[in-house]
């Protein structure tokens, strides 16, 4: 998916198991299919996953990283009204892979994007519930700060200029640019509140139609309060968002800017991981379909 890419096998990850962790040699190592852009996975055992960064970087950089994303994670398992992993230990380079790696805990269900309860206003009640639950985490007095989503919109306009270039022939460019010129002049609104970052449906689990756990929670911080409100346009048909937005008690504002949010992103998987990625380019594109119809 990635120029960058560090590729790992079952293999490599069994001798840094053994070699770094030996209490848990008895435990079958199996690598996880997934839709992910950040991390290769693996379980170890029933009740561990194994974390591996897809991209090369340096090794004091992706330790921070890592260590920065457990102390997220953790912040985030404590307030969450659903399950969330926990981190458990911290790997070392080695056999092979450069980079430090990360070990949680594993959840059960079915990723919604495989599950698709985009149709379920009980799930939309679900997301709810766990927004709110984020939204009253005590920021710590932090606010945002980085160049990813969640500040101003504004400041991804190169961003997008260069989405539009690459998705021509792919989605009707004129017609989305004339859309992210309305949508990138939306004012915010509220002060930072904490949001998960990245709420699509592959972080989201499912059992029996409901919410049963959010993954990917290393991004838990502070951010534009519209931020979370991307699961809407990821992941609901028009009538559950609808419930989403009641429950949430959205302006109509703070609800325009975190559909702004969604197609910020939505533009960037159309085209990025058109041929590596099928699952998430779709998830782009359909997106940007509700986004549209939204706006007729």
């Amino acid at each position: 998916m990635h120029d960058n890419q560090v590729d790992i096998t079952t293999a490599t990850v069994r001798t840094l198991v053994d070699q770094q962790f030996p209490e848990w040699r008895d435990k079958e190592i199996r690598r996880l299919d997934s839709s992910g852009t950040v991390n290769t996975l693996f379980r170890i055992g029933d009740d561990l996953s194994a974390r591996f960064p897809l991209r090369l970087a340096d090794f004091e950089t992706t330790r921070k990283d890592l260590e920065r994303e457990a102390r997220a994670s953790a912040a985030l398992a404590k307030v969450s009204p659903f399950p969330a992993p926990e981190p458990v230990a911290l790997g070392e380079p080695g056999a092979g892979y450069p980079m430090p790696w990360s070990v949680q805990t594993w959840l059960p269900g079915v990723p919604a994007s495989e599950a698709d309860p985009s149709a379920s206003v009980s799930f939309a009640l679900d997301l709810a519930a766990l927004i709110s639950a984020l939204r009253k985490a005590d920021t710590e007095g932090r606010h945002f700060k980085g160049d990813g989503r969640g500040g101003a919109l504004t400041d991804h306009d190169e961003w997008m200029e260069e989405c539009f270039e690459k998705s021509e022939g792919l989605v009707d460019v004129s017609t989305l640019r004339d859309l992210w010129s309305r949508l990138r002049a939306l004012p915010r609104v509220g002060e930072d509140v904490m949001n998960h970052g990245d709420l699509i449906p592959g972080n989201l689990l499912v059992n029996a139609g409901r919410l049963c756990g959010v993954l990917d929670t290393g991004n838990f911080g502070p951010a534009d309060p519209a931020l979370d409100l991307v699961s809407a346009w990821h992941s609901l048909e028009r009538e559950p968002r609808e419930v989403l937005q009641r429950e949430l008690a959205c302006d109509g504002l703070e609800w325009q800017r975190g559909k702004a949010w969604a197609f910020a992103q939505a533009m960037g998987l159309v085209w990025y991981y058109v041929e590596s990625n099928p699952v998430m380019s779709a998830m782009g594109r359909r997106t940007l379909e509700r986004i549209q119809e939204s706006m007729r």
